[in-house]
């Protein structure tokens, strides 16, 4: 079993469409990005750096005691602006794996954040991430809920993600997967990707990581028990600050 010098990266901005300023948004007290920042240290996987898109971000995060990097404003996706932060917190290649979580997760268990470094144990896998099995039948349909093509095992923990794709798929008997875009990189894979060009089922899905499958990268995904809460809307924002309050009490 490889074991990983491991770094988490949470790439951050303020421009949200759904919810502008959403990493600044108050949950419990505490902006939304100190909250995820709080999961990453629990995970206790290595250093957890914020790779910020602006100040303000980066003041919340210093303020809360995490380490903040500002990085280029401009950047066209969070790996861009992860892979920037990795290298300036770390340009001397020290860490090997490098775990890029969403600034938006303020409720993930650190248990599903260990979770995604558990494929990259098989040396032939380039990146890692993670899935649940779909139960509510509306999900199967939504073009908002992304499903991974696993080729697994059943019971498999863990499985080679073929596809991911917007639509249902595939049709008949066996479980559809929901995709989880946590990420773990071997920090050789992740250079690779950020020089890539976007690809064109990338561009017809808008599924960033289709981009590493049509380079021949191997993507593997570790299978948990439940989809993290994530904030896109205001009326998401009210739901996890119910959910943190009651679990708070």
């Amino acid at each position: 079993m490889a074991s990983h010098q491991s770094i988490i990266v949470i790439p951050a901005r303020l421009a949200s469409q759904r919810l502008p300023g959403k990493p600044l948004a108050d949950i419990g007290g505490d902006p939304m990005i100190v909250h995820v920042l709080r999961r990453a240290e629990e995970a206790d996987l290595g250093p957890v750096v914020v790779a910020c898109a602006e100040e303000e971000i980066a003041e919340a995060v210093t303020q809360a005691g995490g380490i903040a990097i500002l990085t280029d404003p401009d950047h066209a996706s969070g790996s861009d602006r992860g892979f920037e932060a990795l290298n300036k917190a770390d340009p001397e290649g020290k860490y090997d794996a490098v775990i890029n979580l969403q600034g938006d997760l303020p409720l993930i268990d650190p248990a599903a954040i260990r979770a995604a470094l558990i494929p990259l144990q098989n040396p032939e896998v380039d990146i890692a991430t993670l899935g649940c099995v779909i139960t509510d039948a509306a999900e199967k349909t939504d073009p908002n809920v992304v499903k991974i093509i696993l080729s697994a095992e059943k019971g498999a923990d863990q499985g080679r993600a073929l596809y991911f794709t917007r639509a249902t798929a595939p049709t008949g008997d066996g479980d559809l997967w929901h995709h989880i875009g946590i990420y773990a990189y071997r920090r050789a894979a992740l250079a690779k990707f950020v020089e890539l060009p976007p690809s064109p089922l990338e561009q017809r899905e808008r599924l960033e990581q289709l981009r590493a499958l049509e380079a021949g990268m191997r993507v593997d995904v570790a299978l948990v028990d439940t989809v993290p809460f994530g904030v896109d809307t205001p009326a998401d924002l009210e739901r996890a600050r119910a959910m943190y309050a009651a679990r708070s009490a």
